[in-house]
């Protein structure tokens, strides 16, 4: 079990410095939070976006490699999976 950030953009860089610092970090970028920098990811976490929210603001082509799209039934799995620790 790791510790679940879900990110948006008003508050994506306080959480993903946190999760800088958490070797069980995996990151979920949710509405703007897919706007966030790839500077900013952690190196060590899994990061994930939700595809709808990719898909709505048109960054289909242009999302980091290291970012996997996932939906909302996953995310659900997730959240089950892991702590969550919101900064949405």
């Amino acid at each position: 079990m790791g510790n679940l950030y879900l990110i948006n953009k008003e508050y994506g860089e306080n959480g993903l410095k946190l999760a800088e610092y958490d070797g069980e970090a995996v990151v979920v970028l949710i509405q703007d939070g897919v706007y966030i920098d790839p500077a900013l990811y952690p190196n060590k976490a899994k990061i994930y976006a939700i595809k709808q929210d990719v898909q709505k603001r048109g960054l289909n082509d242009r999302l980091h490699k290291r970012v996997e799209c996932i939906d909302y039934s996953q995310l659900v799995d997730l959240i089950v999976e892991n702590k969550v620790i919101n900064f949405a």
